[in-house]
């Protein structure tokens, strides 16, 4: 391959890693913010034995912290473990809606705007787990041009991010509902 598409391949390693590691870090400590409720947030999936709520509220979001900053310090093998969990938040979102249970709250982290499911988070997940893929080719040297344009454009995807997810709460919000009522 040439060392243009290298680069070029690097660079969008990059903005998935930096993007994707705002977007751990940020869910993660809004979850240790809100710890004392984030348990009953696990257990409405319906998805574990209640042995295992407990222990999973407790390690998740210590687990996105450190993805988050594992992508966001370069390490390009934390592509793996945060594809794999926006794949797994994914599949139990999916699982839920398919079950009629779309009006729980998605525990993305965001308190102040209560998500409840929707395909479109379902989408959002999907999207940015396959954005990681060149991040397991290797990432831009810190520093670097490109280290510099995958730090903005890492920047950007969590701002799109963070838009979708709006876009999607104020989709399923009471608004919407009254609206779409009448």
């Amino acid at each position: 391959m040439s060392e243009a598409f290298d680069t070029a391949l690097a660079i969008c390693g990059g903005v998935a890693a930096v993007g994707n590691g705002l977007v751990f870090l940020a869910a993660g400590v809004a979850k240790l913010r809100n710890r004392r409720v984030f348990p009953g947030v696990v257990a409405n999936y319906r998805l574990l034995p209640d042995a295992l709520v407990g222990p999973v509220a407790t390690v998740l979001p210590w687990a996105e912290v450190l993805i988050g900053a594992a992508l966001l310090g370069g390490t390009a093998f934390a592509a793996v473990p945060a594809a794999g969990l926006l794949l797994a938040f994914a599949v139990a979102m999916a699982v839920n809606i398919g079950r009629g249970r779309a009006h729980i709250d998605c525990g993305c982290g965001r308190s102040e705007l209560r998500q409840p499911l929707s395909r479109t988070l379902v989408a959002r997940n999907v999207v940015l787990a396959a954005l990681l893929v060149p991040a397991l080719m290797g990432l831009p040297a810190f520093g670097s041009l490109a280290w510099g344009l995958s730090l903005a454009g890492g920047l950007a995807l969590y701002l799109m991010t963070l838009l979708v997810n709006a876009l999607a709460a104020l989709a399923a919000g009471p608004l919407a509902v009254e609206r779409n009522s009448r």
